[in-house]
This record gives structure tokens, sequence and C-alpha cells, in this order.
């Protein structure tokens, strides 16, 4: 027994609960310790619950508040119904606990470092819990979920050194290029391909003239002619590295006297985007809001 509350069948959401849990551990009752980590392990499963439905789109034409409410108290029961089953949370939570106390010596008070050292961690557990009813508990060993989406992180670690080195050449700022590649293949997921469906590592979308001497591969693409889109078969280049295509357009963008301003105006994305559009880099009339709103909501957070 906990003294004043038995909350080892329940999950204490209430604050009164988590005083109870509190004031029995500060009673050293033999129970308190494991039974706080019980309950932390509770609600870490119950925010797991929550952000999975959340994830999928839990609201459906039906669903409404009274709904809502259910499927709470359903997920608190899973929770609590899963704890006691257990994880290996709580047992670690109690060892972590366990461990931090490292003699037995009396305190003037008659409490040994070692239950003190409890009594202090199953406070600081018990104060995590001590959540508004929306906030949600999350351990300091869990790290917090990033806001970037994990394909634009990984397409920014692929190629953030390129890009940096294209920036310090041309002194357009790194991100604007990253976001340029990004909208010309999806970021990287819509590169064009060579015949044996290795990358052409082309990612900029460069195009291949008479005055090209490497390597090309014929790809369909859309090209806009007079505002209509149209499919067609164009001849692009083809590098082997990106590093190889961010030196090109690199080249491009600071040799080429049709780009003079977009490099002269890149103050921010949206100058160096319209830029882009007026100099001709593509035809999609579009082309200047979808890379500014890339770069703006995307690469800048």
């Amino acid at each position: 027994m906990l003294g004043r509350a038995d909350l080892s069948d329940k999950l204490a959401f209430d604050t009164k609960g988590l005083d109870d849990l509190k004031q029995s551990a500060k009673n050293n009752a033999p129970d308190a310790l494991k039974t706080a980590a019980k309950q932390f392990e509770a609600l870490f499963m119950n925010m797991m619950l929550k952000s999975m439905r959340q994830a999928g789109g839990q609201d459906g034409p039906f669903d409404n508040e009274q709904s809502r409410m259910y499927t709470s108290m359903l997920d608190q029961q899973l929770s609590q119904s899963m704890s006691n089953r257990g994880i290996g949370l709580a047992d670690a939570l109690v060892r972590q606990l366990s461990n931090n106390a490292a003699s037995q010596a009396l305190q003037a008070d008659g409490t040994s470092p070692a239950t003190a050292s409890k009594m202090r961690g199953i406070d600081s557990y018990i104060d995590n819990l001590k959540l508004e009813p929306s906030a949600t508990p999350v351990p300091a060993s869990v790290p917090a979920k990033s806001s970037i989406p994990s394909h634009v992180r990984e397409f920014q670690q692929k190629l953030s050194a390129d890009a940096d080195k294209a920036s310090a050449e041309t002194g357009i700022p790194a991100k604007f290029m990253l976001g340029q590649a990004a909208l010309e293949s999806g970021w990287g997921r819509k590169e064009i391909k060579m015949p044996d469906g290795s990358s052409s590592h082309n990612i900029f979308g460069m195009k291949a003239n008479s005055s090209w001497k490497g390597k090309t591969v014929n790809t369909v693409t859309t090209e806009y002619v007079n505002g209509v889109a149209q499919r067609k078969v164009e001849k692009f280049k083809a590098y082997d590295s990106y590093a190889d295509a961010f030196k090109d357009y690199a080249k491009l963008i600071t040799k080429n006297p049709r780009y003079d301003n977009v490099v002269a105006n890149a103050k921010d994305a949206t100058s160096f985007a319209q830029g882009l559009q007026r100099a001709g880099y593509a035809t999609d009339p579009q082309y200047a809001n979808k890379l500014s709103k890339i770069i703006k909501q995307t690469l800048s957070t």
C-alpha cells in the first residue's frame, strides 16, 4: 500500500493523485519508487498513443468532442495496461534512481543519503508528470522531434558541403542554391537517371548545348510555351558527382552575363528566385514563387 492513495492500478493524471504519490515517497513507503516509475512509464505510453493518432489523422466525418473524449479514455486504459506488462522504462528509472546513492551514512535527520537521493529522484519524476492536460511528458533521454522533414534533412546533409563551396565562389547563400536543387530534383527523389538507372548528378536541371563536351542523357521534361505546359524530350548534362554539378552551376551563374543581375540582387529568397526567372533559367511561370517558398518555409526552419 502507498498510504493515503494507491495509484498502482490507475493512471494519475490529476494533481491530487500525484501529490499523494509524492507524499508516500516522502513517508518512505516501500513501493513508492517503483510506483512513481510505473506512473511515468504509463504517461509516456499515453504520449506515444496520442502522437500516433495525431500522425494518422484521427478526425473523420463522424468524430466529435464526445468521440474524442472516449478515445482519450481508451488511450489512458491502454497505456496503463501496457505499462503493467512493462516496456522496460520503469525498470530503467528505478535502476537510475537507486544508483544515485553511494553511501548509507545517516544524515542529521536520520535519513540516509541513499534514501534522500531516491526521494529527490521520485519528486523530480512526479513533478514532470504535473503538466497541463494538453501537455505531454518527455523524458530527458528522448530527443525532441525535429521540425525539419527527414527527406529535407537528408538532402541538406548530403549536399551542404558542395553548396557551401559554390556559395564561396558565387556569393549566393548556400540555402538559396539548395532550394533550387531541391526544386529541380524533387529533393533528390526525381533526379535525372542515366540509361542504366544510375544518377546523372544533375540536380539543377542543366541542359546540354553544343558547347558541352561532357556526358549527356536524354529525358522527358516539362516546358512551358506561352504559359502552356508541354512534355518534351531534351538533352541534359551528366556529371560524375554532385560536386561537379555545383561547380558547373557556379560557373554558369558567375560567367554567363545573363545572370549578372541574379548575383548582384540575391539579397533574399524572393529577389534571387525572381532574378533567375527573369534571366530565363526556367520556363515555368510559377518558378520564382515555388523556389522562394521552398527557401523561406523549409530551408529557413
